[in-house]
Protein backbone atom coordinates (compact mmCIF):
# COMPACT_ATOMS: atom_id res chain seq x y z
CA UNK A 1 0.00 0.00 0.00
CA UNK A 2 1.62 3.48 -0.76
CA UNK A 3 1.88 5.95 1.10
CA UNK A 4 -0.46 8.96 0.35
CA UNK A 5 -0.65 12.71 1.93
CA UNK A 6 -2.26 12.01 4.50
CA UNK A 7 -0.04 9.10 6.19
CA UNK A 8 3.52 11.38 5.02
CA UNK A 9 1.92 14.48 7.56
CA UNK A 10 0.88 11.52 10.34
CA UNK A 11 4.54 10.25 10.44
CA UNK A 12 5.91 13.79 10.06
CA UNK A 13 4.30 14.96 13.31
CA UNK A 14 4.92 11.77 15.08
CA UNK A 15 8.58 11.90 14.27
CA UNK A 16 9.07 16.05 15.29
CA UNK A 17 7.06 15.31 18.81
CA UNK A 18 10.05 12.78 19.39
CA UNK A 19 12.56 14.75 18.44
CA UNK A 20 11.13 18.15 19.71
CA UNK A 21 10.23 16.11 23.19
CA UNK A 22 14.41 14.94 23.85
CA UNK A 23 15.99 17.77 21.42
CA UNK A 24 17.53 15.20 19.25
CA UNK A 25 16.91 13.25 16.12
CA UNK A 26 15.13 9.94 16.53
CA UNK A 27 15.78 6.62 15.85
CA UNK A 28 12.93 4.79 13.47
CA UNK A 29 12.15 2.30 16.08
CA UNK A 30 11.89 5.30 18.80
CA UNK A 31 8.53 6.59 16.67
CA UNK A 32 7.49 3.72 15.05
CA UNK A 33 5.33 2.41 17.76
CA UNK A 34 3.60 5.72 18.70
CA UNK A 35 2.76 6.15 14.32
CA UNK A 36 1.47 2.54 14.16
CA UNK A 37 -0.63 3.45 17.44
CA UNK A 38 -2.22 6.78 15.94
CA UNK A 39 -2.42 5.09 12.35
CA UNK A 40 -2.98 1.29 12.38
CA UNK A 41 -3.61 1.06 8.74
CA UNK A 42 0.27 1.72 8.39
CA UNK A 43 0.90 -1.72 10.44
CA UNK A 44 0.86 -3.26 6.88
CA UNK A 45 3.44 -0.88 5.39
CA UNK A 46 6.37 -0.93 8.00
CA UNK A 47 9.46 -0.66 5.34
CA UNK A 48 7.72 2.34 3.22
CA UNK A 49 6.66 3.98 6.85
CA UNK A 50 10.49 3.34 8.23
CA UNK A 51 11.63 4.75 4.62
CA UNK A 52 9.66 7.81 5.34
CA UNK A 53 10.70 8.74 9.19
CA UNK A 54 14.33 8.29 7.94
CA UNK A 55 13.58 10.43 4.94
CA UNK A 56 12.01 13.12 7.94
CA UNK A 57 15.17 12.46 10.55
CA UNK A 58 17.56 13.40 7.46
CA UNK A 59 16.23 16.73 6.72
CA UNK A 60 16.17 17.33 10.66
CA UNK A 61 19.58 16.84 10.83
CA UNK A 62 19.89 19.88 9.03
CA UNK A 63 17.73 22.11 10.75
CA UNK A 64 17.84 23.20 14.36
CA UNK A 65 15.55 22.27 17.36
CA UNK A 66 13.75 25.96 17.49
CA UNK A 67 12.53 24.99 13.62
CA UNK A 68 11.43 21.64 14.70
CA UNK A 69 9.46 23.29 17.48
CA UNK A 70 8.00 25.94 15.08
CA UNK A 71 7.05 23.12 11.98
CA UNK A 72 5.16 20.67 15.49
CA UNK A 73 3.40 24.13 16.08
CA UNK A 74 2.41 25.09 12.99
CA UNK A 75 1.33 21.06 11.80
CA UNK A 76 0.07 19.57 15.27
CA UNK A 77 -0.32 22.09 18.15
CA UNK A 78 -1.87 19.32 19.86
CA UNK A 79 1.18 17.04 19.63
CA UNK A 80 3.42 20.23 21.02
CA UNK A 81 0.85 20.61 24.01
CA UNK A 82 1.27 17.19 25.31
CA UNK A 83 5.71 17.11 25.33
CA UNK A 84 7.17 18.02 28.83
CA UNK A 85 9.66 20.24 28.38
CA UNK A 86 12.26 20.90 30.86
CA UNK A 87 11.01 24.16 32.08
CA UNK A 88 7.38 22.39 32.70
CA UNK A 89 7.06 19.75 35.85
CA UNK A 90 7.18 16.62 35.18
CA UNK A 91 3.68 15.91 36.45
CA UNK A 92 0.55 17.64 36.28
CA UNK A 93 -1.67 19.69 33.41
CA UNK A 94 0.67 21.18 30.75
CA UNK A 95 -0.70 24.32 28.95
CA UNK A 96 -3.44 24.36 26.34
CA UNK A 97 -2.90 24.76 22.94
CA UNK A 98 -4.38 27.57 21.36
CA UNK A 99 -5.80 28.86 24.92
CA UNK A 100 -6.91 32.40 25.40
CA UNK A 101 -7.73 33.58 29.08
CA UNK A 102 -11.59 34.16 29.91
CA UNK A 103 -11.96 32.16 26.35
CA UNK A 104 -12.10 28.39 27.38
CA UNK A 105 -15.25 26.51 27.44
CA UNK A 106 -14.85 22.69 27.76
CA UNK A 107 -17.50 20.08 28.74
CA UNK A 108 -17.29 16.90 30.44
CA UNK A 109 -20.00 14.60 28.47
CA UNK A 110 -20.99 11.58 30.32
CA UNK A 111 -24.03 9.19 29.64
CA UNK A 112 -25.67 8.80 32.60
CA UNK A 113 -26.66 5.15 32.31
CA UNK A 114 -24.95 4.56 35.99
CA UNK A 115 -22.56 6.86 38.10
CA UNK A 116 -19.16 8.16 38.07
CA UNK A 117 -16.21 5.32 37.88
CA UNK A 118 -12.54 6.31 39.13
CA UNK A 119 -11.85 6.55 34.93
CA UNK A 120 -14.89 8.93 34.67
CA UNK A 121 -13.37 11.01 37.36
CA UNK A 122 -10.56 12.06 35.31
CA UNK A 123 -12.72 13.92 32.96
CA UNK A 124 -14.39 15.67 35.37
CA UNK A 125 -11.00 16.63 37.19
CA UNK A 126 -8.71 17.66 34.04
CA UNK A 127 -11.61 19.52 32.64
CA UNK A 128 -12.60 21.45 35.46
CA UNK A 129 -9.17 22.23 36.41
CA UNK A 130 -8.24 23.98 32.92
CA UNK A 131 -10.71 25.45 32.66
CA UNK A 132 -10.19 27.18 36.32
CA UNK A 133 -6.18 27.45 35.13
CA UNK A 134 -7.95 29.97 32.03
CA UNK A 135 -10.57 31.69 34.11
CA UNK A 136 -13.33 30.15 31.47
CA UNK A 137 -16.60 27.95 31.42
CA UNK A 138 -16.76 24.39 32.56
CA UNK A 139 -20.28 22.65 31.25
CA UNK A 140 -21.75 19.48 32.33
CA UNK A 141 -23.03 18.05 29.37
CA UNK A 142 -25.29 14.34 29.64
CA UNK A 143 -25.16 12.62 26.21
CA UNK A 144 -28.66 10.95 27.04
CA UNK A 145 -30.08 10.39 23.71
CA UNK A 146 -29.80 6.36 23.55
CA UNK A 147 -32.92 5.09 25.10
CA UNK A 148 -31.17 1.38 24.23
CA UNK A 149 -28.03 0.36 24.17
CA UNK A 150 -27.06 2.85 26.94
CA UNK A 151 -30.35 3.94 28.55
CA UNK A 152 -30.12 6.87 30.63
CA UNK A 153 -30.66 5.64 34.77
CA UNK A 154 -32.65 8.90 36.18
CA UNK A 155 -31.27 8.75 39.20
CA UNK A 156 -27.52 8.68 37.66
CA UNK A 157 -28.46 12.98 37.01
CA UNK A 158 -28.26 13.49 40.34
CA UNK A 159 -25.09 11.16 41.27
CA UNK A 160 -22.91 13.09 38.64
CA UNK A 161 -23.76 16.38 40.41
CA UNK A 162 -23.27 15.10 43.73
CA UNK A 163 -20.06 13.79 42.77
CA UNK A 164 -18.78 16.79 41.12
CA UNK A 165 -20.18 18.53 44.20
CA UNK A 166 -17.96 16.24 46.71
CA UNK A 167 -14.56 16.60 44.17
CA UNK A 168 -15.24 20.32 44.51
CA UNK A 169 -15.63 20.86 40.57
CA UNK A 170 -19.01 22.08 40.21
CA UNK A 171 -19.57 22.74 36.67
CA UNK A 172 -20.85 26.17 35.57
CA UNK A 173 -23.74 25.33 33.09
CA UNK A 174 -25.74 22.17 33.31
CA UNK A 175 -27.15 20.62 29.57
CA UNK A 176 -29.30 17.70 28.74
CA UNK A 177 -28.89 16.86 25.22
CA UNK A 178 -32.35 15.21 25.35
CA UNK A 179 -33.91 18.78 25.38
CA UNK A 180 -32.27 19.76 21.98
CA UNK A 181 -33.88 17.43 19.82
CA UNK A 182 -35.64 20.29 17.70
CA UNK A 183 -32.48 21.88 17.23
CA UNK A 184 -30.70 18.43 16.00
CA UNK A 185 -33.97 18.41 13.44
CA UNK A 186 -33.09 22.10 12.38
CA UNK A 187 -29.53 21.33 12.15
CA UNK A 188 -30.01 17.90 10.07
CA UNK A 189 -32.50 19.49 7.22
CA UNK A 190 -30.11 22.27 6.53
CA UNK A 191 -27.94 19.48 5.50
CA UNK A 192 -30.12 17.74 3.45
CA UNK A 193 -31.55 20.73 1.73
CA UNK A 194 -27.77 21.85 0.90
CA UNK A 195 -27.24 18.03 -0.20
CA UNK A 196 -24.72 16.82 2.72
CA UNK A 197 -27.03 14.40 4.05
CA UNK A 198 -29.82 11.61 2.27
CA UNK A 199 -32.14 8.81 3.88
CA UNK A 200 -30.34 5.70 3.38
CA UNK A 201 -32.98 2.54 3.21
CA UNK A 202 -30.27 0.18 2.95
CA UNK A 203 -30.09 -2.58 6.00
CA UNK A 204 -27.18 -2.88 7.94
CA UNK A 205 -25.60 -5.91 6.01
CA UNK A 206 -26.31 -4.36 2.71
CA UNK A 207 -24.99 -0.37 3.55
CA UNK A 208 -21.82 -2.42 4.94
CA UNK A 209 -20.83 -4.51 2.31
CA UNK A 210 -21.39 -1.08 0.13
CA UNK A 211 -19.16 0.77 2.07
CA UNK A 212 -16.43 -1.68 2.52
CA UNK A 213 -16.42 -2.08 -1.36
CA UNK A 214 -16.04 1.80 -1.66
CA UNK A 215 -19.60 1.53 -3.50
CA UNK A 216 -22.58 4.36 -2.97
CA UNK A 217 -25.45 3.61 -1.49
CA UNK A 218 -28.34 3.57 -4.58
CA UNK A 219 -29.95 6.33 -2.22
CA UNK A 220 -27.37 8.47 -1.67
CA UNK A 221 -28.03 10.41 -4.74
CA UNK A 222 -31.06 11.27 -4.05
CA UNK A 223 -32.68 14.72 -5.22
CA UNK A 224 -32.75 17.21 -1.77
CA UNK A 225 -36.14 17.47 -2.06
CA UNK A 226 -37.14 13.96 -1.95
CA UNK A 227 -34.62 13.51 0.91
CA UNK A 228 -37.04 16.24 2.97
CA UNK A 229 -39.64 14.72 2.29
CA UNK A 230 -38.19 11.10 3.37
CA UNK A 231 -36.82 12.91 6.65
CA UNK A 232 -40.09 14.21 7.47
CA UNK A 233 -41.96 10.81 6.88
CA UNK A 234 -39.39 9.44 9.23
CA UNK A 235 -40.15 12.48 11.80
CA UNK A 236 -43.78 11.13 11.44
CA UNK A 237 -43.13 7.61 12.31
CA UNK A 238 -43.93 6.38 8.79
CA UNK A 239 -41.19 4.05 8.62
CA UNK A 240 -40.25 1.05 11.47
CA UNK A 241 -37.34 0.82 13.40
CA UNK A 242 -34.04 0.38 10.69
CA UNK A 243 -35.87 1.07 7.85
CA UNK A 244 -34.41 4.09 7.55
CA UNK A 245 -31.30 5.97 8.55
CA UNK A 246 -29.96 9.77 7.90
CA UNK A 247 -26.86 9.46 6.90
CA UNK A 248 -23.87 12.37 6.24
CA UNK A 249 -22.52 12.06 3.08
CA UNK A 250 -18.07 12.11 3.07
CA UNK A 251 -15.78 10.60 0.86
CA UNK A 252 -17.49 7.07 -0.20
CA UNK A 253 -13.58 6.65 -1.46
CA UNK A 254 -12.17 7.48 2.13
CA UNK A 255 -9.08 4.71 3.08
CA UNK A 256 -11.05 4.78 6.34
CA UNK A 257 -14.05 2.76 6.31
CA UNK A 258 -14.98 4.43 9.52
CA UNK A 259 -15.53 7.69 7.79
CA UNK A 260 -17.52 7.00 5.31
CA UNK A 261 -20.91 8.13 5.16
CA UNK A 262 -22.27 7.78 8.49
CA UNK A 263 -25.07 7.53 10.59
CA UNK A 264 -26.45 10.40 12.00
CA UNK A 265 -30.08 9.44 13.13
CA UNK A 266 -31.90 6.21 13.64
CA UNK A 267 -35.48 5.51 13.95
CA UNK A 268 -36.00 3.82 17.55
CA UNK A 269 -39.60 3.73 18.89
CA UNK A 270 -38.63 3.44 22.78
CA UNK A 271 -39.38 5.64 25.59
CA UNK A 272 -37.01 8.04 27.36
CA UNK A 273 -36.50 7.35 31.13
CA UNK A 274 -36.87 11.18 31.62
CA UNK A 275 -40.86 11.93 31.83
CA UNK A 276 -40.53 14.96 30.10
CA UNK A 277 -38.99 13.51 26.86
CA UNK A 278 -40.76 10.47 27.19
CA UNK A 279 -42.20 8.73 23.85
CA UNK A 280 -42.28 12.35 22.28
CA UNK A 281 -39.43 11.20 19.91
CA UNK A 282 -38.99 8.39 17.46
CA UNK A 283 -36.25 10.03 15.41
CA UNK A 284 -33.00 9.44 17.65
CA UNK A 285 -29.91 11.21 16.86
CA UNK A 286 -26.72 8.83 17.01
CA UNK A 287 -23.59 10.37 19.73
CA UNK A 288 -21.13 11.54 16.89
CA UNK A 289 -24.23 13.81 15.24
CA UNK A 290 -24.88 14.88 18.97
CA UNK A 291 -22.04 15.70 19.83
CA UNK A 292 -20.72 17.39 16.99
CA UNK A 293 -23.76 19.80 17.35
CA UNK A 294 -23.54 20.37 20.81
CA UNK A 295 -19.93 21.41 21.27
CA UNK A 296 -20.83 24.14 18.38
CA UNK A 297 -23.81 25.44 20.55
CA UNK A 298 -22.19 25.67 23.62
CA UNK A 299 -19.21 27.24 22.04
CA UNK A 300 -16.84 24.70 23.41
CA UNK A 301 -13.26 25.48 22.31
CA UNK A 302 -11.17 22.40 23.65
CA UNK A 303 -12.03 18.82 23.76
CA UNK A 304 -10.31 16.23 25.73
CA UNK A 305 -11.25 12.82 24.75
CA UNK A 306 -10.06 9.08 24.53
CA UNK A 307 -7.54 8.25 21.75
CA UNK A 308 -10.06 5.38 20.62
CA UNK A 309 -12.50 7.95 19.67
CA UNK A 310 -10.26 10.06 16.97
CA UNK A 311 -12.60 8.73 14.28
CA UNK A 312 -15.36 10.33 16.15
CA UNK A 313 -13.34 14.27 15.63
CA UNK A 314 -12.81 13.13 11.72
CA UNK A 315 -16.46 12.30 11.01
CA UNK A 316 -17.54 15.48 12.80
CA UNK A 317 -15.71 17.65 10.82
CA UNK A 318 -17.38 17.29 8.16
CA UNK A 319 -20.46 18.75 9.26
CA UNK A 320 -18.15 21.82 10.60
CA UNK A 321 -16.81 21.90 7.37
CA UNK A 322 -20.19 21.77 5.63
CA UNK A 323 -21.84 24.16 8.08
CA UNK A 324 -18.61 26.41 7.63
CA UNK A 325 -18.13 26.15 12.06
CA UNK A 326 -14.70 25.81 13.57
CA UNK A 327 -13.74 23.08 15.24
CA UNK A 328 -12.58 23.09 19.03
CA UNK A 329 -9.19 22.42 19.60
CA UNK A 330 -8.82 18.47 20.21
CA UNK A 331 -6.10 16.73 22.50
CA UNK A 332 -6.90 12.77 23.40
CA UNK A 333 -5.52 10.68 26.01
CA UNK A 334 -5.11 7.12 26.58
CA UNK A 335 -6.96 4.46 28.54
CA UNK A 336 -6.68 3.89 31.91
CA UNK A 337 -7.26 0.54 33.65
CA UNK A 338 -7.41 -0.09 37.37
CA UNK A 339 -5.45 -2.93 37.81
CA UNK A 340 -7.52 -4.18 40.73
CA UNK A 341 -10.74 -4.43 38.75
CA UNK A 342 -10.20 -5.53 35.10
CA UNK A 343 -12.78 -5.18 32.87
CA UNK A 344 -15.57 -4.19 34.54
CA UNK A 345 -18.44 -2.07 32.56
CA UNK A 346 -21.13 0.38 33.51
CA UNK A 347 -23.73 -2.00 32.07
CA UNK A 348 -22.21 -5.35 33.85
CA UNK A 349 -21.94 -3.74 36.76
CA UNK A 350 -25.62 -2.72 36.64
CA UNK A 351 -26.97 -6.14 35.36
CA UNK A 352 -24.90 -7.61 38.84
CA UNK A 353 -26.45 -5.52 41.22
CA UNK A 354 -29.78 -6.59 39.91
CA UNK A 355 -28.59 -10.05 40.08
CA UNK A 356 -27.43 -9.39 43.86
CA UNK A 357 -23.84 -9.77 43.09
CA UNK A 358 -23.24 -6.54 44.64
CA UNK A 359 -25.21 -4.90 47.24
CA UNK A 360 -25.25 -1.47 45.42
CA UNK A 361 -23.11 1.23 43.25
CA UNK A 362 -21.28 2.03 46.37
CA UNK A 363 -20.54 -1.74 47.00
CA UNK A 364 -16.64 -1.33 48.13
CA UNK A 365 -15.61 -4.13 45.67
CA UNK A 366 -16.59 -1.48 42.77
CA UNK A 367 -14.48 1.33 41.07
CA UNK A 368 -17.19 3.96 41.18
CA UNK A 369 -16.62 7.01 42.76
CA UNK A 370 -19.32 6.29 45.10
CA UNK A 371 -17.83 3.61 46.66
CA UNK A 372 -14.49 5.07 46.89
CA UNK A 373 -16.32 8.33 48.46
CA UNK A 374 -17.79 5.57 51.10
CA UNK A 375 -14.66 3.72 51.74
CA UNK A 376 -13.21 7.20 53.26
CA UNK A 377 -10.88 8.34 49.76
CA UNK A 378 -10.46 11.90 50.32
CA UNK A 379 -11.69 13.86 47.50
CA UNK A 380 -8.71 16.22 47.31
CA UNK A 381 -6.26 12.66 47.60
CA UNK A 382 -8.78 11.23 44.31
CA UNK A 383 -7.93 15.08 42.59
CA UNK A 384 -4.44 15.41 42.83
CA UNK A 385 -3.87 12.59 41.74
CA UNK A 386 -5.98 12.50 38.43
CA UNK A 387 -4.36 15.80 38.15
CA UNK A 388 -0.75 14.55 37.81
CA UNK A 389 -1.56 11.57 35.69
CA UNK A 390 -2.29 14.85 33.25
CA UNK A 391 -3.13 14.29 29.24
CA UNK A 392 -0.87 12.09 27.56
CA UNK A 393 -1.95 9.68 24.54
CA UNK A 394 -0.14 6.70 26.58
CA UNK A 395 -2.43 4.07 28.27
CA UNK A 396 -1.95 3.86 31.80
CA UNK A 397 -2.43 0.88 33.67
CA UNK A 398 -2.78 1.90 37.43
CA UNK A 399 -2.94 0.06 40.46
CA UNK A 400 -5.34 1.62 43.52
CA UNK A 401 -2.29 1.25 45.71
CA UNK A 402 -1.17 4.77 44.36
CA UNK A 403 -4.53 6.43 45.03
CA UNK A 404 -4.13 4.75 48.44
CA UNK A 405 -0.86 5.84 48.94
CA UNK A 406 -1.62 9.91 47.81
CA UNK A 407 -5.15 9.54 49.88
CA UNK A 408 -2.95 8.36 53.07
CA UNK A 409 -1.11 12.25 52.87
CA UNK A 410 -4.61 13.36 53.51
CA UNK A 411 -6.05 11.39 56.10
CA UNK A 412 -2.96 10.62 58.28
CA UNK A 413 -2.94 13.93 59.97
CA UNK A 414 -6.66 13.82 60.94
CA UNK A 415 -7.42 9.94 61.38
CA UNK A 416 -8.03 9.40 65.04
CA UNK A 417 -6.45 5.98 66.27
CA UNK A 418 -8.45 3.36 67.64
CA UNK A 419 -8.57 0.09 68.47
CA UNK A 420 -10.18 -2.82 66.20
CA UNK A 421 -9.53 -6.85 66.33
CA UNK A 422 -10.42 -8.92 63.92
CA UNK A 423 -11.43 -12.38 64.76
CA UNK A 424 -10.80 -11.91 68.44
CA UNK A 425 -10.03 -14.38 71.08
CA UNK A 426 -10.34 -13.66 74.87
CA UNK A 427 -7.83 -13.05 77.59
CA UNK A 428 -8.14 -13.11 80.92
CA UNK A 429 -6.19 -10.57 82.85
CA UNK A 430 -4.83 -11.66 86.05
CA UNK A 431 -3.89 -9.70 88.55
CA UNK A 432 -5.59 -6.46 86.79
CA UNK A 433 -8.88 -5.03 88.10
CA UNK A 434 -9.88 -2.87 85.18
CA UNK A 435 -10.61 0.93 84.71
CA UNK A 436 -10.17 3.16 82.13
CA UNK A 437 -6.61 3.15 80.23
CA UNK A 438 -6.02 6.45 78.25
CA UNK A 439 -4.45 5.88 74.97
CA UNK A 440 -3.23 9.00 72.15
CA UNK A 441 -5.51 9.88 69.28
CA UNK A 442 -2.09 10.67 67.50
CA UNK A 443 1.22 9.33 67.88
CA UNK A 444 3.21 11.57 70.27
CA UNK A 445 0.12 13.79 70.21
CA UNK A 446 -0.92 14.53 73.81
CA UNK A 447 -4.84 14.39 72.78
CA UNK A 448 -6.07 10.94 74.58
CA UNK A 449 -9.05 8.85 74.29
CA UNK A 450 -10.43 6.77 77.42
CA UNK A 451 -11.03 3.38 77.26
CA UNK A 452 -13.01 1.58 79.49
CA UNK A 453 -12.09 -1.93 79.93
CA UNK A 454 -12.56 -4.70 82.93
CA UNK A 455 -10.34 -7.92 83.61
CA UNK A 456 -10.99 -9.73 79.93
CA UNK A 457 -10.09 -8.24 76.83
CA UNK A 458 -9.20 -9.30 73.08
CA UNK A 459 -6.51 -9.72 70.71
CA UNK A 460 -6.45 -11.08 67.09
CA UNK A 461 -6.69 -15.14 66.95
CA UNK A 462 -3.29 -14.50 65.09
CA UNK A 463 -1.81 -12.90 67.71
CA UNK A 464 -2.87 -15.50 70.62
CA UNK A 465 -1.38 -18.24 67.86
CA UNK A 466 2.24 -16.49 68.34
CA UNK A 467 2.16 -16.79 72.13
CA UNK A 468 3.75 -19.65 73.98
CA UNK A 469 3.77 -19.84 78.15
CA UNK A 470 6.06 -17.81 79.91
CA UNK A 471 6.09 -15.28 77.09
CA UNK A 472 5.58 -11.85 77.69
CA UNK A 473 3.52 -9.12 75.77
CA UNK A 474 2.85 -5.28 76.04
CA UNK A 475 -0.88 -4.88 75.52
CA UNK A 476 -0.64 -1.50 73.68
CA UNK A 477 -1.47 1.76 76.30
CA UNK A 478 -2.66 -0.95 79.36
CA UNK A 479 0.47 -2.58 80.38
CA UNK A 480 2.74 -5.84 80.53
CA UNK A 481 1.44 -9.36 80.39
CA UNK A 482 2.96 -12.42 81.31
CA UNK A 483 1.19 -15.57 79.73
CA UNK A 484 0.37 -17.98 82.18
CA UNK A 485 -2.28 -20.02 79.98
CA UNK A 486 -3.02 -20.89 76.55
CA UNK A 487 -6.30 -22.79 76.56
CA UNK A 488 -8.15 -20.73 78.38
CA UNK A 489 -5.80 -17.69 77.54
CA UNK A 490 -4.69 -16.46 80.40
CA UNK A 491 -2.33 -13.01 81.22
CA UNK A 492 -0.65 -11.48 84.56
CA UNK A 493 -0.37 -8.11 84.67
CA UNK A 494 2.79 -7.54 85.74
CA UNK A 495 2.67 -3.52 85.60
CA UNK A 496 2.85 -0.89 83.27
CA UNK A 497 6.80 0.06 82.88
CA UNK A 498 7.77 1.17 79.22
CA UNK A 499 11.35 0.66 80.28
CA UNK A 500 11.18 -2.99 81.39
CA UNK A 501 8.64 -3.41 78.20
CA UNK A 502 12.22 -2.52 76.04
CA UNK A 503 14.57 -4.19 77.86
CA UNK A 504 12.92 -8.03 78.15
CA UNK A 505 11.91 -7.08 74.03
CA UNK A 506 8.26 -7.16 74.56
CA UNK A 507 5.86 -7.88 71.28
CA UNK A 508 3.61 -4.69 71.56
CA UNK A 509 0.08 -6.00 70.17
CA UNK A 510 -3.17 -4.09 69.96
CA UNK A 511 -6.39 -5.16 72.00
CA UNK A 512 -10.00 -4.53 72.78
CA UNK A 513 -12.04 -4.43 75.43
CA UNK A 514 -14.18 -8.05 75.85
CA UNK A 515 -17.72 -6.23 76.03
CA UNK A 516 -16.77 -3.53 73.16
CA UNK A 517 -19.26 -2.68 69.95
CA UNK A 518 -19.42 -5.12 67.15
CA UNK A 519 -17.40 -3.75 64.42
CA UNK A 520 -18.33 -5.23 60.95
CA UNK A 521 -15.39 -4.07 58.31
CA UNK A 522 -16.67 -4.22 55.00
CA UNK A 523 -13.76 -4.17 52.00
CA UNK A 524 -13.17 -4.27 48.34
CA UNK A 525 -11.45 -7.65 49.18
CA UNK A 526 -13.31 -9.69 51.93
CA UNK A 527 -15.06 -9.02 55.56
CA UNK A 528 -13.80 -8.75 58.91
CA UNK A 529 -15.77 -9.16 62.21
CA UNK A 530 -14.76 -8.32 65.93
CA UNK A 531 -14.83 -6.29 68.50
CA UNK A 532 -13.88 -1.99 68.66
CA UNK A 533 -13.43 0.11 71.52
CA UNK A 534 -16.75 2.06 72.41
CA UNK A 535 -14.72 5.41 71.30
CA UNK A 536 -15.43 4.47 68.09
CA UNK A 537 -19.18 5.25 68.66
CA UNK A 538 -17.93 9.24 68.61
CA UNK A 539 -16.75 8.67 64.76
CA UNK A 540 -19.52 8.32 62.92
CA UNK A 541 -18.69 9.32 58.96
CA UNK A 542 -14.98 9.97 59.78
CA UNK A 543 -12.57 8.41 58.93
CA UNK A 544 -10.06 6.51 61.62
CA UNK A 545 -7.18 4.29 61.54
CA UNK A 546 -7.61 0.68 63.13
CA UNK A 547 -3.98 0.01 64.46
CA UNK A 548 -2.36 -2.73 63.18
CA UNK A 549 -5.46 -3.00 60.55
CA UNK A 550 -5.98 -0.07 58.28
CA UNK A 551 -7.66 3.37 57.60
CA UNK A 552 -11.42 2.59 57.86
CA UNK A 553 -14.38 4.72 57.45
CA UNK A 554 -17.39 4.68 60.13
CA UNK A 555 -20.64 4.15 58.19
CA UNK A 556 -23.35 3.42 60.67
CA UNK A 557 -24.10 2.69 64.09
CA UNK A 558 -26.88 0.87 65.32
CA UNK A 559 -26.71 0.58 69.15
CA UNK A 560 -23.77 -1.96 69.91
CA UNK A 561 -23.50 -2.59 66.34
CA UNK A 562 -20.73 -0.88 63.94
CA UNK A 563 -20.29 -0.97 60.11
CA UNK A 564 -16.63 0.33 58.56
CA UNK A 565 -15.62 0.57 54.96
CA UNK A 566 -11.92 -0.33 54.57
CA UNK A 567 -9.87 2.10 52.62
CA UNK A 568 -6.88 0.73 52.84
CA UNK A 569 -3.32 -0.14 54.77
Amino acid sequence: MALDPEDLLTIEKYTLQNAVKYEAVPQEKAVLGKIMGAAPRLRACVPDVTAAIQEITSSLNKTTPEEWRRKLDEIAPDLLAEISMKKEPDKGLKALPNAENKKVVMRFAPNPNGPPTIGSSRGMVVNSEYVKMYDGKFILRFDDTDPDQKRPMLEAYDWYIDDFKWLGVAPDEIVNASDRFEKYYEIAEQLIRDGHAYVCFCDGDTFKGLKDKKQACPHRDTAPEENITFWKKMLAGDYEEREAVLRIKTDILHKDPALRDWGAFRILKKDHPRPEIGSKYIVWPLLDFEGAIEDHLLGTTHIIRGKDLQDSGKRQKYIYDYLGWTYPVTMHWGRVRIEEFGKLSTSGIRRDIEANVYTGWDDPRLPTVQAIRRRGIQAEALKKFMIEMGVGETDVSMSMDSLYAENRKFVDPIAHRMFFVADPVEMTLEGYAGGIVEAPFYPNQPETRKIQTGRTVVITREDAGRLSADSKIRLKDLGNIEILSLSPLVGKYVGDSMEAAKKEKMKIIHWAPSDGLKVTVLGPEENFEGIGERTISAELDKVVQFERFGFCRIDSIDGENVVAYFAHK
